[in-house]
């Protein structure tokens, strides 16, 4: 009994695999390739585990074997307005109607070089709908969202939910690593997107960090804040959703990591939720909390580099720890000079203020002055941090791509200057607004 419930989980986790869906799905959507009559042999997992990435080693920091739309190794003739060099097209794409538009992937990744190859959009309703869904799970809106709800909602909400998106991070692109699927075999597959296809695939990142936040969000508010728990539930699911749809839509993962990254991020969120306050408090009050998060961090990065060799996945790990853990430091510091200190529980239930249009003039003026704070700081501590680790290291600091395709320099580079970016987000830019009296 035992066996075949196993054996049918097994048929039906390479079911939802396939990547025959998510074309499909795409289909469906509007999203069709330009690929050739006879394409190349798309990449296979490998006969034993489906999904395996075949890694090359040499030279560039992209040596993946892969091939079709999006693919950074295709070993064909380059494309010639999205086609083939030799001008053969697969079936519905020679004729294109007034309704339809040719795209390009989105969101060229400047490390790797891949840029992928053009497609046909005939919905663009859905793709800017998806495309603004999988904005939602990038790293990029999450380090706008975090400081505009700490500097003008509730910053003990935005520190605890720095917390839960650090650990989804570190867990999910450690598995990615560990577990070492490729993406979505292209053809059949569009790349939508080309940005992280580079990296492994199993389980979605971006559905776990889009699933996690808006549901933690919703935990952290609800009580705290007053609002129909109806409405909470329903913009935590609606924005869970469409990131996790779109990432199938944009060709990055399949059916099964969507659903394996949601679910994977509820049991890290239902490990967290208890200890969040915790968590903070220790932050806050223990004289050693400093040195434990900056040792527990650089620890945690040190693994996640280890798992496997080079990608864009170990960048977004390390930016994620680095600037959980300026955050952190920021908090005690704040804490302890008792510079920002949160409401009192009498004050609970919160309310939002009546929106006048002077309040929105402040919550944009402080946005504006903490972003171009944050853009500052990290313009020169990457442009110190990077040049002098080549100088420690022995390394060429002239191609600053090359430069960071090494550990050495990648992993403390990020660290670094993201940890300042964090205590700048979460002590330096409070503290002008005190100077500025914005507070």
């Amino acid at each position: 009994m035992a066996n075949d419930f196993v054996k049918k989980f097994v048929q039906m986790c390479n079911y939802l695999q396939d990547p025959r869906h998510v074309a499909r799905f795409q289909y469906v959507c509007g999203v069709k390739g330009t690929f050739p009559v006879t394409p190349d042999k798309p990449e296979s997992g490998g006969e034993d585990r489906p999904g395996l990435r075949k890694r090359v080693h040499q030279g560039g920091p992209s040596s993946d074997v892969s091939v079709g739309n999006g693919a950074a190794g295709d070993a064909t003739a380059p494309p010639v307005n999205g086609m083939q060099a030799d001008g053969t097209v697969g079936p519905d794409v020679a004729d294109v109607d007034a309704d339809t538009a040719r795209a390009k992937p989105l969101r060229r990744n400047s490390l790797t070089g891949d840029v992928g190859q053009e497609f046909l959009i005939q919905n663009r309703f859905l793709f800017y709908l998806f495309t603004f869904g999988t904005e939602l799970g990038n790293e990029m809106f999450f380090i706008v969202f975090f400081p505009f709800l700490f500097w003008n909602i509730d910053a003990l909400v935005s520190r605890r939910l720095i917390v839960v998106w650090a650990w989804n991070l570190f867990v999910g692109q450690s598995t990615k690593d560990m577990v070492r699927w490729s993406r979505p075999a292209s053809p059949p597959v569009v790349k939508v997107e080309v940005f992280y296809n580079s990296e492994y695939s199993m389980p979605s990142t971006h559905a776990m960090t889009g699933t996690a936040m808006p549901f933690c969000l919703f935990m952290l508010t609800y009580g705290r804040w007053q609002y129909p728990f109806l409405f909470g539930f329903c913009v935590a699911l609606s924005w869970s959703v469409l990131v996790c749809v779109s990432r199938v839509y944009m060709g990055m993962h399949s059916i099964l990591e969507v659903i394996t990254g949601f679910l994977y991020s509820l049991l890290i969120l239902a490990f967290f939720q208890p200890i969040l306050g915790e968590i903070d408090s220790f932050y806050m009050t223990d004289h050693f909390a400093p040195l434990v998060i900056i040792v527990s961090h650089v620890g945690l990065g040190l693994v996640a580099f280890s798992l496997d060799s080079w990608s864009t996945s170990r960048g977004d790990t390390a930016q994620g720890l680095g600037t959980a853990v300026g955050a952190a430091i920021g908090t005690h510091l704040n804490y302890q000079l008792g510079l920002l200190l949160d409401p009192p529980p009498s004050s609970l239930p919160l309310t939002l203020p009546p929106i006048g249009t002077g309040l929105v003039l402040l919550a944009v003026l402080r946005f504006v002055i903490g972003v171009a704070v944050i853009l500052v700081t990290r313009t020169v501590m990457k442009a110190v941090t990077i040049p002098f680790l080549c100088r420690l290291f022995g390394l060429p600091s002239d191609d600053v791509r090359q430069a960071r395709q090494h550990m050495k320099v990648e992993l403390p580079y990020r660290y670094i200057v993201y940890s300042v970016v964090g205590f700048s987000c979460v002590c330096v830019v409070p503290l002008i607004f005190r100077i500025l009296s914005l507070a």
